[in-house]
């Protein structure tokens, strides 16, 4: 084989296997549900990291504080807000409100972070995240907490964002594509066995597990990569498909634009970054599961892939009408199409609620919308966090106006809703690890503990 031929194969390569990747996990997603292990249910702490979220707080507290059990803490932490996000948490007397200001240390990852120093006096059995601006399933912390503490391995809930009311085609294909991410492609690697990625909300992580973390930073992805440096600690996460939460895309189309490169750099950075210590270890230390999760998250954003693909067939259709081989070529060819099938199985089966068939004949568009992302990823790639507007904000509560509103209970997700049993062996608790970042100093982080009246 020469230089070029070897060339050509390896390009092809590069794109077949996150196809095959892909092809394999839509394909177990139509499995049946495997039983996921339940038992005890001990106190957990809910910790809700919220920057500048007065307007959609209220309603996530109502739901959690109706779930709560008399051993659990629900911890707000108004992170460098400069509305009423705090006053709206004090509102609540079953609500600790923690207070952060730090203008140079900004992110989810700082506030996760002071919000499990403020737990290590009292640590709970099992930490759970959920975003200011979520939905939850009544069963969210029951079932959560439940498997977190009987695999002793961190869980993730379905995790989805919906499209606004009439929302335009290129919306949906974003709400399809979270979707396919976060909880079809889950669901297929949990029927085969095999670890899921964390979300960043929705999630519950064993005390024992999350104690030494390494949360304060500001990774634009930090729940991949705690889920990945907790795989390579021996503990993988686990799928759990019948609780979720949920939230709403944002209807402003630069608000849009905003959150989708922030999500789509976080993901090309861990990509980058995570992808070969993963494979490293996996080969290392003979674990498939951390193989495993490395070729899920090498997968890139499907727009991304598709393009990739594309691109990559055209230079090898060149090579082989030039006198290379045709392999190559037809190998990727063979692979986008099964790759195809099964997307499209996937949709037909999980999809066609936010992506009805009339909206596809948008696709060029949407991808057209994603490409100027993906460039400037090597332009200029975000690094720095940044909040995403949304409607409701207009809609924030003002001096002398009620400042939550009522629960109105929510309907549940179209994927949630499977069985139970089985389990894992829990880990051996170890002596106590002391917590990397110490608090601040200089009144640069805050906290108010107390329950408030």
């Amino acid at each position: 084989m020469t230089a070029p031929d070897l060339l050509l194969t390896l390009l092809a390569a590069a794109v077949v296997v996150p196809l095959a990747v892909l092809a394999g996990e839509c394909l177990a997603a139509l499995l049946p549900a495997r039983r996921t292990p339940d038992g005890p249910r001990p106190g957990c702490a809910v910790l809700v990291p919220a920057h500048n979220e007065e307007a959609g707080l209220g309603r996530t507290l109502n739901a959690l504080r109706d779930r709560l059990r008399p051993a659990d803490r629900l911890i707000v932490i108004a992170d460098n807000c400069t509305d009423q996000t705090a006053a709206v948490a004090r509102a609540f007397t079953s609500v600790e409100v923690l207070e952060r200001h730090d203008a140079d240390r900004r992110g989810k990852g700082y506030a996760l972070d002071f919000g499990i120093r403020h737990l290590d006096a009292n640590p709970p059995a099992v930490v759970i995240v959920v975003d200011a601006d979520c939905e939850v399933s009544p069963n969210l912390l029951d079932r959560l907490t439940a498997l977190a503490a009987a695999t002793g391995r961190p869980v993730q809930a379905v995790d989805e964002l919906l499209p606004p009311a009439g929302a335009p085609a290129t919306q949906r294909f974003s709400a399809f594509a979270f979707r396919f991410r976060n909880v079809i492609r889950a669901r297929g690697r949990d029927r085969l066995g095999l670890p899921c990625l964390l979300c960043g909300t929705g999630m519950a992580v064993p005390w024992e597990l999350l104690r030494g973390a390494r949360l304060a930073s500001a990774d634009l992805a930090e729940d991949m990569s705690l889920g990945a440096a907790l795989a390579l600690a021996g503990r993988p996460p686990v799928f759990c498909p019948d609780a979720w939460v949920r939230g709403e895309l944002p209807e402003r189309s630069k608000a849009a634009l905003t959150q989708r490169q922030r999500w789509e750099h976080g993901h090309l950075f861990t990509l980058r970054r995570e992808v070969p210590r993963l494979l490293a270890a996996g080969l290392r230390r003979g674990r498939f599961d951390l193989i495993a999760l490395a070729l899920a998250l090498g997968v890139p954003p499907l727009a991304l892939l598709a393009v990739l693909e594309l691109l990559v067939l055209a230079v090898l259709l060149i090579g082989w009408a030039l006198g290379g081989p045709s392999g190559p070529a037809v190998t990727l060819a063979v692979g986008g199409a099964v790759a195809l099938l099964a997307v499209g199985a996937a949709w037909a089966r999980f999809g066609r609620d936010v992506l009805p068939p009339r909206a596809l004949l948008a696709l060029p568009l949407y991808v057209a919308w994603k490409v100027p992302i993906y460039l400037a990823f090597l332009v200029r790639p975000q690094k720095a966090w940044v909040r995403t507007e949304r409607a409701a904000d207009d809609l924030a509560p003002r001096p002398g106006a009620p400042i939550f509103a009522a629960d109105d209970g929510f309907s549940p997700s179209p994927l949630a809703g499977e069985g139970r049993g089985g389990g894992w062996e829990p880990p051996v608790a170890g002596p106590s690890t002391p917590h990397p970042n110490p608090p601040p100093q200089g009144g640069r982080g805050q906290e108010n503990p107390r329950p408030n009246t």
